[in-house]
């Protein structure tokens, strides 16, 4: 822990007391050098991007948000939003109101995740009602999101995960698992409209999913892109394949938000960590055994 200076909010910011910070894989892969490492430069930074608060000060301009409003959002992706801190200033249009059903450790837990899958199987994939969706890693942060979200759409939803992760995954919407520890998930699913490929290079698993996308086909390939040669590899079987990077984005937070106070969306977090053992929820991460996502108590 350290201390640096309180920002203050320029003209259409606002400035965010942080209750609680999520934490994501891109997290530790930037704090390891990789990850968003290359944009936010050489350390020191305050890693973190998930924040849920409350407005403690508006920039002139700000008029969505005032003073005392409780707020969630994923500010400034891919450029430094030090989330791990008791304070963040960013634009107002970057967070959305906290959604009244969660706490602000639930809240913190949602915007990159839910993002990423919102933006992958709306803005991407354009999945429309009786679209066969496969999802990797169904039981991870952006996975259990991705789910949900599929189903709302109307799609049939097939997820790979472990067998003690299927009757909850069941539960979020799932219509079909693969125990990916048991068998091969190119033998037991076929003619998919789109992979959400969470898992990406581990495995080859962004290669063996093309076998499972009928013609046309597309796949989403979230943490290692889709290479040159993948793309190759997906042309040449008359499939798609394309890379993807999160983008903030209030509005869609606040569709989220909506869905989630609704009860048709559920946040899982599986544990919260004091700020001062970030640390150990970087190390819990990276066992890749989390079910939904880690959370980091910011403020008491």
């Amino acid at each position: 822990m350290r201390q640096v200076p309180r920002p203050e909010p320029l003209p259409t910011e606002v400035r965010v007391k942080v209750h609680a910070a999520g934490v994501n894989p891109v997290d530790w892969k930037t704090r390891a050098g990789n990850g968003m490492a290359g944009v936010l430069g050489d350390p020191p930074f305050i890693l973190g991007w998930d924040v849920s608060g409350v407005v403690e000060q508006v920039g002139f301009g700000v008029t969505t948000l005032r003073e005392g409003d409780e707020v969630y959002g994923m500010p400034w992706f891919p450029r430094a939003a030090g989330g791990y801190a008791e304070y963040v200033t960013a634009p107002a249009r970057q967070f959305a109101r906290k959604p009244s059903t969660t706490s602000h450790e639930q809240a913190a837990a949602v915007p990159l995740a839910a993002l990423t899958a919102w933006q992958a199987l709306v803005d991407t994939a354009h999945v429309e009602p009786g679209h066969r969706v496969l999802v990797h890693a169904a039981a991870g942060g952006v996975g259990h999101f991705a789910v949900q979200f599929a189903k709302h759409l109307g799609a049939h939803v097939l997820g790979t995960a472990r067998a003690n992760n299927h009757d909850w995954l069941t539960e979020l919407g799932a219509d079909e698992l693969i125990d990916y520890t048991a068998v091969r998930f190119e033998e037991a699913a076929s003619d998919v409209d789109v992979v959400i490929d969470l898992v990406g290079d581990r495995d080859n698993t962004s290669t063996r999913s093309l076998d499972v996308l009928r013609p046309g086909g597309l796949l989403i390939a979230v943490p290692s892109g889709a290479s040159p040669d993948l793309a190759a590899a997906a042309e040449a079987k008359g499939r798609r394949a394309t890379s993807f990077l999160v983008e903030p984005d209030g509005h869609a937070l606040a569709t989220i938000g909506a869905l989630i106070d609704s009860g048709a969306v559920v946040v899982e977090v599986e544990k919260t960590f004091p700020l001062d053992q970030a640390g150990a929820a970087h190390r819990h991460g990276e066992s890749h055994r989390t079910r939904g996502k880690l959370v980091l108590r910011v403020t008491p």
